[in-house]
């Protein structure tokens, strides 16, 4: 069986990952900040097969050369390490700088160094990557349906504080440039925003904005609308983009495209018990109709999309289940 490394481990995208590639009888390297911090990686070695089959190597975005070791022999490479959740940009000054310090460079460094890495491994002609993109980089442009040929449009994306939008989008034009120049065989999966169980204690990237929302610790929820994805899914886009030779370029990877006042309306319904704001954000360049194609993924064989209300549903139960949520 081939062996894949999958990094930024921990991760939301990324476990959801491991516990598939695991499940069928992969041997799996996943690449996290430290390998020894039980309380953010132990939930690995629970996974079925994990004591077996999976290695957890140390790595960091930003430290050029630190994925060397982890992609070198593999025959795939994953990068889904990212951050997820969206900061909110200043005018200047002090934002600016975390804004650049905490989402931009490792975003952009981070796609950078694993393509770099990945470019000084041996063998790397039979090697393919499987860059976790965004549609974030697809749906910042005019177009009323998109699909794979659309782009961000990156200046729009800065002039209304769309930094993860922004980052993804200037990181993903990096990692084609760089595939480009040292013959590496790249293929992106760019899924919507997604939602699904939890498997870590605690939980990280978009479900974090999800647990807020349902624990009314936001004011105001956002005006934005966008596709939403069940976990599932996007890990099985990854397998295909893996693992199926008819696959290339971009894979739009998403299910229905709605405003979150239409999602929450939604869950008051089914979960009245939870706080969930009513008031939408004042916010604007986030909130404009689309429809995402996605023709290209389901040529492939892909299977229908699971539904809002199971990714939803799901997510809430993982969130019962922990104890997060009565």
């Amino acid at each position: 069986m081939p062996e894949y490394c999958v990094t930024g481990g921990a991760g939301f995208i990324a476990s959801h990952l491991i516990r598939a590639l695991l499940a069928a009888g992969h041997t799996v390297r996943a690449t996290v900040r430290d390998p020894e911090d039980e309380g953010k990686v132990g939930f690995l070695w629970q996974l079925e097969g994990a004591a077996e089959r999976l290695t957890l190597l140390r790595a960091d975005l930003l430290v050029e050369g630190s994925f060397d070791a982890a992609v070198s022999g593999v025959d795939g490479v994953f990068h889904t390490a990212s951050p997820v959740v969206v900061v909110s940009g200043g005018g200047g000054g002090k934002d600016d700088d975390v804004v650049q310090r905490e989402l931009v460079d490792p975003i952009v460094k981070g796609a950078a160094n694993v393509l770099r890495s990945c470019a000084r491994a041996p063998g790397r002609a039979r090697r393919r990557v499987v860059l976790t993109s965004s549609c974030s980089c697809v749906r910042y442009c005019h177009a009323a349906t998109l699909n794979e040929s659309h782009w961000s449009d990156a200046d729009y994306c800065k002039s209304y504080n769309l930094w993860y939008a922004y980052a993804k989008t200037v990181a993903e034009k990096e990692a084609w440039r760089l595939a480009k120049e040292h013959g590496i065989d790249l293929v992106v999966v760019n899924p919507s925003f997604v939602i699904g169980p939890a498997l870590g204690p605690r939980p990280t990237s978009t479900i974090l904005i999800v647990l807020a929302l349902l624990k009314g610790e936001l004011g105001k929820y956002p005006n934005t609308t966008i596709g939403f994805v069940h976990v599932d899914d996007v890990v099985l886009c990854h397998v295909l983009a893996m693992e199926d030779a008819r696959a290339s370029g971009r894979l739009i990877c998403s299910c229905d495209v709605a405003h979150w006042s239409e999602i929450l309306g939604s869950l008051r319904e089914r979960y009245p018990q939870y706080p969930i704001p009513t008031e939408c954000s004042a916010r604007k360049g986030d909130d404009r109709p689309h429809r995402m194609d996605t023709g290209k993924v389901r040529a492939l064989g892909f299977p229908p999309f699971l539904s809002l209300q199971q990714m939803f549903d799901d997510c809430i139960k993982s969130f019962q289940d922990k104890g997060l949520l009565p």
